[in-house]
């Protein structure tokens, strides 16, 4: 028997012996991370959602033990907070009381209440504790045996040699990882790829590995020696590092942890297709591997000295600051008393006092949106006879204040639903060879729309197609070229010098012109749309609707955003997509959930299914009528410039041509009253302007401006409920939008649909501009300024940084110092009786441990008008 079957045999029956099968202990491990796409397909992500089975709580402490993490926000944007008058002391006061019902004092209430409160407001006592009277009390304490909170996360190797004081092996394993990721998953900047990278990463690293001039000799041979299979060379690395068997999984989160945003493209591209299916186990036999290697020279590690003296220091010194007691009361305390105080320190720790302050910041914002809804959905009246047209909106938020001006000017009625129209489509468009998942990630398209044209007039388009992308083809070819590489800055720099200087000083003119000129130049024909049904391969998606599926789409879009009767003659469905220059994270301004696309194709193919005769004579048998002179119309609202672009416009009725010149009348006055109130909040606006739309679009073609628009940032709650609750609220573009009626939802179905569906994505948006607010450093991705795009699917700092995960710095922050992002949790409200609500927290499970676990915050109004609060 040779060598290599004995080490692979003996390898499979360590496998039995530890009852261990990889693939699960990695899957379970990658909890820890979120799934990261390229960034041209951006969508919204939950850096947490794998950890929702704990309390945000549980997960703030676990990750601040394993990457010195906080995920609270900062005392500073407390600090803040409260002074600008978003924190109201009571709610602190309330969130105190209720903790320290919880809690075993040994103390009497008055005096764990002063503490808790004087530490809470930092009213810090002017005494101050000499060194001598310090090291007397530490010594008395000590004698107490009170257990200190140790930090009792598993750490990898590297990370233990850091705490040590030995940060070089964490610095070398991730520069070297960072390396071997940037060259397999290249998608277009790398001229020559990796070499082997069709047998996977671990296959492809493991034979260059050994030719790697960056790594001496010694590790080099090591390496080499590693098993032919990723999945055995990672037991068996984990076996020579001698990790306990219960100890696996956390060793691997650990390490997933240390380069999320790497660890989770390799996740991302593991879900997306049976050929990557390893590629996680891949990214950690790899990482594990090279840091078996580095580690040798430091083996036998060093045991951690104990801090517990230094730490206890620490404590007893807060406790006497905050204790409103001098030296000698203090010294003359009993050693019970003592014991209680200490240990009602170590209890009410830092991170303990940021979730009370988190949480008061939370129910004040609540009790803010409470008071002026009930308030203004008491004066609102309906006028559904008077309507001349209805908008079907998503409930992005930046469309409520869109929506607001709209109802302000003329007599329209609007609707949010879920951007994607319920379609579970993949989007083709002309000349494309790629189609687009045009849909919340969370689903799975079931078949194909593409845009199509007569053979000819395809054939014409295409060639214009191909010359306008000629230049763009031969400067890529000669920039790529090693000979005409030297020529390309004398043959360029003429014309590229000349637009730069243009789009610096006219960027709107620019843009502008820039854009009417492809226009005529393409001459883009009327294209049509692949509805009906066609016959595709197995491994292929089904192009077009069938009949069926045509009325049961439709259907389901209108019961979902509460349109089903009282149509008026013009309903306009619309979707919502952002213009700007040179952006990288121009995809993120898009539909944060469906991928970083425009909702514009979706509202075209919902428009037009509507208007089929069929598709309503299906309607009518279910329910639904729409009146003959109906007519449904798609456009897309451009958020960066507050614009509504019609893209499909049907032959109208007397009607509804009546109601859409109306529309094209006032709809200026929209976008230049939208515009005036979105653009102030921008932190560069010093003054008002006279032309709020020209200077909106002047941001959004201004190739050097690092802000276009804020994005959904501030994004705080969703509400889900009839327009008329909301209609006369001005809700600064912070909250979702989801139209429901109770009344016409008796069995809760459209509810539970709507919270497993778009209310998640909204979590997932709202936890994103969280984490990139009070975590930058790990789940942002930094200063715009300064960021690299990186093999053509994320961003970097530098050339050896992280993969970024999050949102740049310019997304949430106004300033260095200032957050413009208000980092609380989801607020979901229901517009619906008790019992609706009660059975939703009973039916779905995952919810309700999203509201128990303080992930997401929920309250209701039943139809009395009555709020409660169910977190």
């Amino acid at each position: 028997m040779n060598t290599t079957l004995a080490k692979n045999l003996y390898l499979e029956k360590e496998l039995d012996a530890f009852h261990l099968d990889m693939d699960d202990v990695v899957e379970a491990a990658s909890k820890v991370i979120s799934p990261l796409g390229p960034i041209q397909t951006f969508a919204a992500r939950s850096p947490w959602a794998g950890l929702e089975q704990q309390s945000f709580e549980q997960v703030a402490r676990r990750l601040k033990n394993v990457c010195d993490v906080n995920i609270y926000p900062s005392d500073t944007m407390f600090q803040k907070a409260w002074n600008q008058g978003e924190i109201n002391l009571d709610f602190l006061e309330q969130g105190l009381k209720k903790w320290l019902d919880g809690q075993s004092l040994e103390l009497s209430r008055e005096v764990a209440e002063q503490y808790c409160k004087a530490i809470l407001l930092d009213h810090a006592s002017s005494y101050k504790l000499e060194d001598a009277e310090l090291k007397r009390l530490v010594k008395k304490v000590s004698q107490l045996k009170l257990q200190i909170r140790k930090n009792q996360a598993v750490l990898t190797y590297s990370q233990y040699l850091e705490l040590l004081g030995d940060g070089k092996v964490v610095k070398e394993l991730n520069h070297h990882i960072i390396k071997w990721c940037k060259l397999y998953v290249d998608e277009s900047q790398g001229v020559w790829s990796m070499p082997n990278r069709e047998e996977g990463f671990y296959q492809a690293w493991r034979k260059l590995v050994k030719l790697d001039p960056a790594l001496n000799t010694t590790i080099r041979k090591q390496l080499d020696e590693l098993p032919n299979d990723a999945d055995f060379a990672l037991v068996e690395v984990l076996n020579r590092l001698e990790i306990p068997y219960l100890d696996i999984q956390e060793y691997l989160e650990a390490h997933l942890l240390a380069l999320p945003g790497w660890a989770g493209m390799m996740l991302w591209r593991s879900q997306q297709s049976d050929k990557d299916a390893k590629l996680l186990s891949d990214y950690l036999a790899v990482r594990i591997s090279m840091e078996w290697a580095f580690i040798q020279p430091y083996l036998p590690l060093k045991e951690k000295k104990t801090e517990n003296k230094a730490r206890l220091e620490s404590l007893i010194s807060t406790c006497f600051r905050y204790s409103n007691l001098s030296v000698q009361e203090w010294s003359r305390l009993p050693l019970s008393e003592l014991k209680a105080r200490i240990a009602l320190g170590l209890q009410f720790d830092q991170m303990t006092r940021q979730r009370l302050w988190l949480e008061a910041w939370e129910k004040t914002y609540e009790h803010q949106l409470m008071n002026m809804v009930t308030a203004k959905a008491k004066q609102t009246e309906s006028h559904e006879d008077q309507i001349m047209a209805q908008f079907a909106f998503c409930i992005d938020v930046r469309s409520e204040p869109f929506r607001r001006k709209l109802e302000e000017l003329g007599p329209f009625q609007t609707f949010g639903t879920a951007g994607f129209f319920g379609l579970p489509i993949e989007t083709q468009k002309l000349c494309s060879t790629h189609s687009h998942q045009s849909l919340p990630v969370m689903n799975k398209p079931q078949l194909k729309v593409v845009e199509t044209l007569p053979e000819l007039e395809l054939e014409q388009y295409e060639q214009r197609m191909h010359a306008g992308h000629s230049l763009e083809s031969t400067f890529k070819t000669m920039k790529h070229n090693l000979f005409s590489s030297l020529v390309l800055p004398e043959i360029s720099g003429p014309w590229l010098g000349l637009q730069t200087v243009v789009r610096s000083f006219i960027p709107r003119s620019t843009d502008s012109a820039i854009r009417k000129a492809r226009k005529k130049w393409l001459r883009k024909p009327s294209i049509k749309l692949s509805l009906d049904h066609a016959h595709a391969s197995e491994s292929e998606l089904p192009v077009g609707f069938s009949e069926e599926e045509k009325v049961l789409y439709v259907e389901q879009s209108l019961r979902t955003m509460g349109l089903t009767d009282s149509f008026a003659p013009l309903v306009a469905i619309c979707g919502h997509g952002s213009r700007s220059l040179n952006n990288p994270y121009a995809s993120a301004l898009d539909c944060g959930a469906c991928g970083g696309a425009s909702g514009e194709f979706n509202a075209r193919v919902l428009a037009t299914l509507c208007n089929l005769p069929s598709v309503r004579n299906g309607l009518a048998t279910r329910g639904i009528n729409i009146p003959n002179d109906t007519v449904f119309a798609a456009c897309e609202h451009i958020t960066s410039t507050d614009e509504l672009h019609w893209v499909y416009v049907p032959e109208l009725t007397d009607a509804a041509k009546e109601s859409f010149e109306q529309i094209k009348k006032i709809l200026p006055s929209v976008s230049q009253e939208a515009n005036a109130e979105r653009i102030q909040q921008l932190p560069n606006i010093t003054s008002i302007y006279k032309n709020p739309s020209a200077e909106a679009k002047r941001f959004a073609g201004d190739w050097s401006e690092v802000r276009p628009e804020w994005g959904l940032a501030r994004n705080a709650a969703f509400i889900i409920g009839e327009r008329e609750l909301t209609k006369e609220c001005n809700l600064g573009g912070e909250v979702f939008l989801h139209n429901y009626s109770w009344k016409k939802d008796r069995n809760g179905e459209l509810l539970a649909n709507i919270i497993t569906g778009p209310a998640t994505v909204s979590q997932w948006i709202n936890l994103q501009y969280y984490a990139s607010t009070v975590a930058p450093h790990y789940y942002g991705s930094g200063n715009k300024a300064t960021q690299t795009v990186t093999s053509g699917i994320g961003v970097m700092q530098g050339n050896a940084s992280d993969l970024l995960t999050g949102l740049p710095w310019q997304s949430v922050m106004k300033s260095d110092n200032e957050n413009y992002h208000r980092p609380i949790r989801l607020l979901v409200v229901i517009q619906a009786p008790k019992e609706y609500v009660e059975r939703l927290l009973g039916d779905n499970s995952t919810f309700r441990q999203k509201v128990q676990n303080g992930w997401i915050r929920l309250a209701s109004i039943d139809p009395e008008g009555h709020w409660k609060s169910w977190s």
